[in-house]
């Protein structure tokens, strides 16, 4: 089975969530980790969790959702949800250095906290990097992410990036885009199969018009079937080996995952 490394489903109306599910397993999909961008979403996503088997959850504060400064009230809250069972990640958490995002310092403050939590309590992180590498890079390699491990997700960046992620001891997670980029096919394409996982960043997209045309967790093998397109090697091989290196990079939460599939 495919492991959905992140998504939002959280976002979904709650009567989505059953045939989403179903339909993701029918696809070979038989984890989804449910990722956080506020402390209410994070507490949606153990709920669902708790809910459903096969759902996992990631705990964090987007970088685009902060306000200001985390407070210690809401600090707190992560803490004690990330001692979950239901959790296995980090998630949603980074920088995001768009014209409209939040204060860098702000920003830089809030990951950096949250990276605090991460270490407290022994989790991998799956890090947003949007327009941020140098900054991202640099703050991993001080706060000793390697220690934990973790993706960097929706990756869309250079082969030159993604080395430097891989040397920090983390993942390239690819989603959708893969299937539209050239250049992200030629660093796909030279990236060693063992650093690479699979999302899909599922939440919901009324842009699109037409329900069906959603991302879904479902849609994990289209990403696996282009890989295994650029690579020449079969999808049952992107499968066997994305999933294992999902597994690798949980660690000691693996086992309640690998249970599920």
């Amino acid at each position: 089975m495919f492991i959905d490394l992140h998504t939002h489903i959280d976002q979904y109306e709650p009567e989505e969530l059953p045939g989403m599910l179903a339909r993701a397993y029918e696809a070979e999909v038989g984890v989804v980790v449910a990722s956080g961008v506020t402390v209410e979403s994070t507490r949606r996503c153990l709920d669902l969790a708790h809910e459903f088997e096969g759902v996992f959850a990631g705990v964090g504060v987007h970088p685009s959702d902060l306000a200001g400064d985390l407070e210690q009230g809401e600090l707190d809250q992560l803490r004690h949800m990330a001692t979950d069972d239901s959790v296995v990640v980090m998630s949603e958490v980074g920088l995001d250095h768009q014209d409209h995002s939040p204060d860098r310092a702000v920003q830089e403050r809030a990951f950096r906290a949250q990276l605090g939590i991460a270490h407290e309590v022994d989790l991998p992180v799956v890090f947003h990097m949007r327009e941020a590498t140098a900054d991202m890079l640099r703050v991993l390699r001080e706060e000793r992410v390697s220690e934990l491990g973790g993706a960097a997700h929706y990756f869309q960046g250079s082969h030159e990036e993604a080395s430097a992620v891989i040397d920090l001891g983390c993942y390239i997670s690819l989603a959708k885009p893969l299937l539209r980029l050239p250049e992200l096919q030629e660093v796909a394409r030279a990236l060693p199969l063992e650093w690479i996982v699979l999302e899909t960043d599922c939440y919901p997209q009324p842009f699109k018009g037409m329900r069906e045309k959603w991302t879904e967790p479902r849609d994990v093998p289209l990403v696996a079937a282009k890989l295994a397109e650029l690579k020449g090697i079969e999808v049952a091989e992107v499968m066997e080996s994305t999933t294992a290196n999902a597994l690798k990079m949980l660690r000691h939460r693996a086992d309640r995952v690998s249970a599920v599939i």
